[in-house]
C-alpha cells in the first residue's frame, strides 16, 4: 500500500528497503494504553516500507483487445481475438456505428498489403491480440469508470501503448458485451415470469371448472335457488366447523392426535396442528391476513413455540385488534393538521394537541401509568428511498438497526405472527423487541417490546406501525411505552418517497438526568426529528457508496473499490463498539464501578476482553460524562472534527496537527466521512501513529469517533483485506442540541447552528492486558483525570467558561 509518502523517514535517504526493514525491526502498540495516559507521549517512530498499489482482481470476462484492425468495421471474435474482414456489415447500435463511422481502411494494412500491383486481390484476414497485462489494466478501468473522458483515454493509451482508437472501441465493444449480458439474464427473468404467470392462468381456468359456493363451501348451482335451502346450506356450514372446534379441543385437552382442525372466530378461521410430536402450526387466515407461526420469510430467527393453547389463540386475536387499531390512528394522525398538530414557537415543530387527541381518539394502550409523561412529534420530509425498499427495512430487524445505527443498540422479532399476503409486506404482523438509545451515560436506554404491522394503503403507499403490548401483557410493566408509531410513506419520481413520521411515546421521566428532560420533551431525543434526520443521512450515505455513476472522492492516498469496503465496515464496527460503551448496552457485558472520589454524573464500566479478534486482550475500562458547552453543535463538531486543530484536546496527536491520509466521503456535506490521519513526529523517540476516525452529523446531532490502529493491519485493509481482525478500541464524542436554550427566530430554527450543546465524552482504554488481573482504583482515577482535562482543553481553546 502507496501511502504516497505520508509514512516516510524525515530524511530523504532511506529508500523503499530501508523502510521496510525498519517497519519489521521497530515494535508498535497500537492501543491506547496507560503507558500514553501517563507520560501523554507515544512509541518509537515507524516507517513502512514503500508498495504501489497494484490491483490482483481477476478480469471480469475474457475481455477482447481491440486493435486499429477494428477500426475498418472490424469484429470481435469469441476468443477474444480482433477479426478484420474486407466486407463490412451494418449495425443497429448506436455506438458500434461511432466506432466504425470514425475507422479508416488504410490504417488497417501494411506495406506488404499495398505492394500488390503484380498479383490478383486476395481477400485475408488479420488479427491483433491485446496483452494480458493490457486487458487486465483496462479491465480494472472498466470497472470503475466504464465511460472514460478524452483525458482517461489518452494517459490509457500512452500507459498502455495503444492508439487512443484502439481505447476508445474497447470500451465501446466493452459495454455493449455488458448490456448484451444483462439483456440475457432480464430475458430469463421475463421467462420465469411468463411460465409463473401461464401456472397460474391454467389453475384459474381449474378453478373455473369447478366453482364452489363462499358461503357454504359446496358446489356452486347454476340457477336460482331459495332463500330457505341457501340459511339451511349456511348453517350446516357453521355446524360443521363447530364440530370441527369440538374435535380439537378434545383432542388438546386428551392428548390425542386428530390432525388439523379449522376454528372459527368471528370472521376468522383459527386451526391448530396437534400432532404429538409437538410441531403442529398454528395459522390464522382470512380474507386480508395470512399468520403462521413459522420463520415466514426467513427475515428473523423465531423459536418454534409448543402447541398453542387456547389462551394464545386470546392474546393472537388481541394482537391483531391492536395492531388494526394503531394503523387507523397513525393514518389518521399523519394526515391530520390543526387542531390535533400545532406548530410550536418555541421549538419549531408540530406539538400535539393533548385535549384534541383524547377527544378524537381511544387510547389502545390502556391508561398513562403514575408518574408519566407524554412525548409526541410529527416531521415530514423527502428521502432517496423508495416505498417498498423501505417498507423491506423496517420490517427486518437487522436491517432496521443498520438503518439507524446511533438510535438502536439492539433489536430482534420474537415472533412473526403474519409474513404477508401474496408475497408482499401487506398485512405483515411481526413481534419485536428493541433497545433505544441515546448518546448519554445520563439517559438510560428504552427497553420496548412492540407490534409492528404493515399495510399497503394505496399504489405506492405504504404505512408502517409500532404499538407496545403491555395492556395485553399481564403483569408487564415497562419504563417506556411506544403509542402507535411509525411512518406513512408514498411513492415519488426519481427514486425518492415522502415520508411522514409519527413519534407517540410515555415514559418516566424521574429516570431522565434534569439537563436531558427538555431534549426528551421537544422530540429532538427520540422523537420523529431525530428519527427522519437519521433516515436521510444514511439513505443519503448508501446512495452515494452503492452508485456507480458518482466518482470515489478524492483522496490523498489512493484505495481501491474493495480497501473501501473494509475500512468502511471497521469504522461501522468501530462506531457500533462505542455507542455501546456509551450507552451501556446489553451487546457487552459492561460492569459498572461506583468509586467514592469520582463525579456522579461520570459513568465509569469495565469488562474482560477475551477471544475477540476485533479487540486486545485483558481489562477494558469505560468512562463516559456528559457537560454543557456554551456553543453551537456545529461549531464544536467543526472544532473537534478538524485533523489540525487535534492538538489541542488530543494527547495522542503528539502535540502538533495531524495528516489526512485517507478519505471516503459518505454523504454530500464533507464532514460525512471515513478518515485516516497520522500524528506528526515531533523527534525521532515518538511514533508516527495512525487514527481512524469517522464523522457523521445531520439536524438532530453529530458523532466523532476515533480509535488509534496499527499500520500494518491498515495496510492490509486498505488493500482490500479482512477489517474483522483489526483490533481497535474507540473512543470519541456525540453532540446535540441544548433544548434549553433560547433560539433566535431569525436562523430559521436550526438547532445544530445555533444556541447550546449537550457534549458527551467516552473512551474506552486497555488498563491490562492480563484478562486474569485485578482493576485498581488508580486506573479508575487515571481514566477519571483523561476525560476532566479533555473537557477543560476544548473549553479553553473554545473559550468557554470553566465553569
Amino acid at each position: 500500500m502507496n501511502f504516497n509518502g505520508f509514512l516516510d523517514d524525515h530524511s530523504s535517504g532511506v529508500d523503499g528497503a530501508g523502510a521496510s526493514k525498519l517497519l519489521s525491526d521497530v515494535p508498535y502498540n497500537n492501543h491506547f494504553s496507560f503507558s500514553a495516559v501517563d507520560t501523554m507521549l507515544g512509541t518509537t517512530a515507524i516507517i513502512p516500507s514503500q508498495h504501489s498499489l497494484t490491483p490482483h482482481s481477476r478480469p471480469f470476462s475474457s475481455s477482447p483487445g481491440l486493435s486499429l484492425g477494428l477500426q475498418t468495421n472490424g469484429e470481435m471474435s469469441r476468443n477474444g481475438e480482433v477479426l478484420e474482414p474486407n466486407v463490412s456489415r451494418k449495425t443497429s447500435r448506436g455506438e458500434d456505428v461511432e466506432s466504425r463511422s470514425e475507422s479508416d481502411n488504410a490504417e488497417a494494412l501494411s506495406g506488404d498489403d499495398l505492394d500488390t500491383s503484380d498479383r490478383p486481390f486476395k481477400k485475408k484476414k488479420r488479427y491483433h491480440r491485446h496483452t494480458p497485462k493490457q486487458i487486465q489494466d483496462l479491465e480494472s478501468v472498466f470497472k470503475e469508470c466504464a465511460h472514460p473522458d478524452e483525458k482517461q483515454r489518452l494517459d490509457l493509451s500512452r500507459r498502455l501503448n495503444l492508439d487512443p482508437r484502439q481505447v476508445k472501441f474497447w470500451f465501446q465493444n466493452r459495454r455493449t458485451q455488458m448490456k448484451t449480458q444483462i439483456e440475457r439474464h432480464e430475458n430469463a427473468l421475463l421467462r420465469q415470469e411468463n411460465d409463473k404467470l401461464r401456472a397460474e392462468n391454467m389453475s384459474v381456468r381449474e378453478a373455473m371448472r369447478n366453482p364452489m359456493c363462499g358461503n357454504c363451501g359446496g358446489p356452486a348451482v347454476i340457477g336460482d335457488i331459495s332463500m330457505e335451502e341457501q340459511h339451511l346450506r349456511i348453517e350446516n356450514s357453521r355446524l360443521k366447523d363447530e364440530l370441527d372446534r369440538v374435535c380439537a379441543l378434545t383432542g388438546k385437552f386428551l392428548g390425542r392426535s386428530n390432525g388439523s382442525h379449522y376454528i372459527p372466530d368471528s370472521a376468522l378461521v383459527l386451526g391448530v396442528g396437534l400432532g404429538c410430536n409437538g410441531g403442529g402450526g398454528f395459522t390464522l387466515s382470512s380474507p386480508r391476513f395470512e399468520i403462521s407461526n413459522g420463520t415466514g420469510s426467513g427475515l428473523a430467527t423465531v423459536n418454534h413455540q409448543p402447541p398453542v393453547s387456547v389462551s394464545d389463540f386470546d392474546h393472537r386475536s388481541r394482537y391483531l385488534d391492536l395492531a388494526l387499531a394503531a394503523m387507523d390512528e397513525l393514518v389518521k394522525m399523519a394526515q391530520t393538521r390543526e387542531p390535533l398538530w400545532v406548530r410550536s414557537s418555541d421549538t419549531g415543530f408540530d406539538v400535539l394537541n393533548q385535549e384534541e387527541y383524547d377527544t378524537s381518539f381511544s387510547r389502545c394502550v390502556g391508561p398513562k401509568p403514575d408518574g408519566f409523561v407524554s412525548e409526541a412529534s410529527k416531521e415530514a420530509g423527502t428521502v432517496i428511498i423508495n416505498s417498498l425498499a423501505l417498507v423491506e427495512t423496517l420490517m427486518d430487524s437487522e436491517r432496521w438497526a443498520e438503518m439507524f445505527p446511533s438510535m438502536i443498540s439492539r433489536t430482534s422479532t420474537t415472533e412473526i405472527i403474519s409474513s404477508g399476503m401474496g408475497g408482499s409486506r401487506n398485512g405483515a404482523l411481526h413481534l419485536m423487541q428493541a433497545e433505544l438509545q441515546l448518546l448519554s451515560p445520563l439517559v438510560p436506554v428504552r427497553q420496548v417490546s412492540f407490534l409492528r404491522f404493515c399495510k399497503q394503503h394505496a399504489e405506492g403507499v405504504w404505512a408502517v406501525v409500532d404499538v407496545s403490548i403491555d395492556s395485553i401483557r399481564e403483569g408487564s410493566s415497562s419504563s417506556c411505552r411506544r403509542l402507535p408509531s411509525g411512518c406513512l410513506v408514498q411513492d415519488m419520481a426519481n427514486g425518492y418517497s415522502k415520508v411522514t413520521w409519527i413519534e407517540h411515546a410515555e415514559y418516566d421521566e424521574k429516570r431522565i438526568h434534569r439537563l436531558y428532560r427538555p431534549l426528551l420533551s421537544c422530540g429532538l431525543a427520540f422523537g420523529a426529528h431525530r428519527w427522519m434526520a437519521a433516515l436521510q443521512r444514511q439513505c443519503e450515505c448508501l446512495t452515494i457508496l452503492m452508485s456507480s455513476t458518482v466518482s470515489p472522492s478524492p483522496s490523498p492516498t489512493p484505495i481501491n473499490c474493495n480497501g473501501r469496503k473494509s475500512m468502511l465496515k471497521l469504522a461501522k464496527r468501530m462506531t457500533d463498539n462505542f455507542c455501546g460503551g456509551v450507552c451501556a448496552s446489553s451487546l457487552q457485558k459492561w460492569s459498572k464501578l461506583n468509586v467514592g472520589n469520582v463525579d456522579e454524573d461520570v459513568r465509569i464500566m469495565t469488562r474482560k476482553s477475551v477471544n475477540n479478534p476485533g479487540e486486545p486482550p485483558g481489562i477494558v475500562l469505560n468512562a463516559a460524562t456528559s457537560v454543557w458547552m456554551p456553543v453551537s453543535p456545529r461549531r464544536l463538531f467543526d472544532f473537534l472534527g478538524n485533523e489540525r486543530l487535534r492538538s489541542e484536546w488530543d494527547i495522542l496527536s503528539n502535540g502538533g496537527p495531524m495528516k489526512e491520509m485517507a478519505h471516503i466521503a459518505k454523504g454530500h456535506d464533507h464532514s460525512n466521512s471515513v478518515s485516516l490521519l497520522r500524528a506528526s513526529a515531533v523527534n525521532a523517540n515518538q511514533s508516527s501513529m495512525l487514527i481512524l476516525q469517522e464523522t457523521s452529523i445531520d439536524a438532530a446531532g453529530a458523532v466523532v469517533v476515533y480509535a488509534p490502529v496499527d499500520i500494518p493491519a491498515m495496510q492490509a485493509v486498505m488493500n482490500g483485506g479482512d477489517s474483522a481482525y483489526v483490533a481497535l478500541l474507540p473512543s470519541g464524542f456525540a453532540i446535540l442540541p441544548n433544548a434549553g436554550t433560547q433560539r433566535e427566530e431569525s436562523n430559521g430554527g436550526s438547532w445544530m447552528e445555533e444556541g447550546g450543546s449537550l457534549l458527551t465524552v467516552a473512551f474506552q482504554i486497555l488498563v491490562n492486558s492480563l484478562p486474569t488481573a485485578k482493576l485498581t482504583v488508580e486506573s479508575v482515577e487515571t481514566v477519571n483525570n483523561l476525560i476532566s482535562c479533555t473537557v477543560q482543553k476544548i473549553k479553553a481553546a473554545l473559550h468557554c467558561d470553566s465553569t
